[in-house]
């Protein structure tokens, strides 16, 4: 018997039910105009600044009409603020407020972690994570190749900055937005501690002075990723790229290393462009936005 019969069918399901007794296709539709609605959001997301209607709603893909509708519910959620003067829409304080929560949870080397694996399943050599540690660019993570390869690393090793491709990563990049901070002035003196050592012992390949180093680290900014072949160790080519956070500063340093009997270290080769990807990727997951 219905207990209560003027009831609706779907009012009268368990709160544990309802997904047993929809179909899955339609458990999972979601809400189309939610969807569409979001358009305008990324499109002023992704906008250098505030703009007209009819702007905003070309990039969105959707009519001045269309857009307006969802743009007063948006502007009711402070999701999206307009100028009185110039009439203009930009993104709202609640939208700040969302960003920002989700920045705070995030974990750089936590998400990195997650994304190794697949990275070394697809270029099949041994992958690694770094960050900016007491002494320098630490190793924090490996994935390992099937393949063998003689590495004398551990995780908690210091790599050097002028041999490595880590290092000069990381010399590289971390002080492209910290002019003048601590981190640069410990940069700096580790530098030229090691450029003193290798002046003692010459290498081919590597600076011989600060002049050799300011455009080796040139070099990398240019390239966008650092590489090393046959010098930190025999028969070993690796790259570095980096990884920024939302504030533009470097996060840690993604690594592909192997032995050059099967590794290819072209700056257009698989390896280069796939490790390259994956970190422009996590940059942008991290909130970085390229500037």
């Amino acid at each position: 018997m219905n207990d209560h019969p003027d009831r609706p069918a779907a009012d009268r399901l368990s709160l544990s039910e309802p997904d047993l007794e929809l179909p899955q296709a339609q458990a999972r539709a979601g809400i189309q105009s939610v969807e569409v609605g979001f358009g305008l959001l990324q499109a002023l997301a992704a906008s250098s600044g505030p703009l007209m209607l009819r702007d905003l709603a070309a990039a969105a893909g959707m009519s001045a009409a269309k857009a307006h509708r969802y743009l007063v519910s948006f502007q009711r959620l402070e999701l999206v603020t307009q100028d009185p003067a110039s009439t203009r829409y930009d993104l709202g304080p609640a939208a700040l407020k969302l960003g920002l929560a989700s920045l705070s949870r995030l974990d750089s080397v936590k998400l990195a972690r997650q994304r190794l694996a697949l990275l070394q399943a697809q270029i099949g050599q041994t992958v690694a994570l770094a960050v900016w540690g007491n002494q320098g660019p630490t190793m924090v993570h490996w994935e390992e190749s099937s393949q063998a390869i003689t590495v004398n690393l551990r995780l908690g090793d210091v790599m050097p900055l002028l041999s490595s491709a880590t290092g000069l990563c990381f010399a590289a990049f971390m002080a492209r937005h910290q002019a003048g901070s601590a981190p640069t002035a410990q940069l700096t003196r580790l530098l030229q501690q090691e450029l003193a050592q290798i002046q003692k012992r010459p290498r081919a390949g590597l600076p011989r002075d600060m002049n050799e180093v300011r455009l080796a680290l040139s070099a990398v900014r240019e390239r966008g990723m650092a590489r090393v072949v046959d010098t930190l160790l025999p028969g070993v080519a690796g790259f570095c790229a980096p990884v920024f956070d939302a504030d533009g500063h470097l996060a840690l340093g993604m690594v592909a290393l192997g032995s050059l009997a099967n590794f290819d270290p072209a700056w257009d080769g698989p390896v280069a462009t796939a490790l390259a990807l994956a970190a422009a990727q996590l940059s942008s997951d991290l909130g970085y936005a390229g500037v």
